[in-house]
C-alpha cells in the first residue's frame, strides 16, 4: 500500500470519527451512522398570505406532504423548510406551524418566523 493511499485512508477515518462526535451533540445529525434511527410524525400547516395552503400545494412547495412520517432527525424537516422560505418563498411571507412527535414521545410545535 502506498503511503499517499495510507494518509488518504487515515484522514477518511478520522473525518468520520469526529462527524460522528459532532453528531451527537446536534439535531440534525446529517454525519451520524445511523441517520436514520428516529421516527418522526408531523403536520404542517402552511398559510400564504392569509389562506391555508392545500394539501397538494404543501407537498409542491417542500417536497414533502402536509402530514407524514420521516424516519429522520425533525430537524432535517425543519432545515427544509426554513430553507425554502429564505429562498424562494422570501416574498410570500408565509407562516408555518409544524406539529410533530418524535418515537411516540408527546408533540411538539415548531413555527417559521
Amino acid at each position: 500500500m502506498s503511503r499517499a493511499r495510507l494518509i488518504a485512508g487515515c484522514g477518511i477515518l478520522f473525518f468520520q470519527i469526529v462527524m460522528i462526535g459532532y453528531a451527537r451533540f446536534t439535531p440534525a445529525r446529517y454525519f451520524c451512522w445511523a441517520p436514520f434511527d428516529i421516527q418522526s410524525e408531523y403536520s404542517l400547516d402552511v398559510s400564504v398570505a392569509g389562506r391555508p395552503l392545500t394539501a397538494a400545494e404543501v407537498r409542491h412547495r417542500y417536497r414533502r406532504p402536509k402530514v407524514g412520517f420521516d424516519s429522520r432527525s425533525i430537524q432535517h424537516l425543519i432545515d427544509i423548510v426554513e430553507q425554502y422560505e429564505q429562498t424562494y418563498g422570501r416574498g410570500d411571507h408565509a407562516s408555518v406551524v409544524m406539529k410533530y412527535r418524535v418515537n411516540g414521545k408527546a408533540e411538539q410545535e415548531w413555527r417559521y418566523p
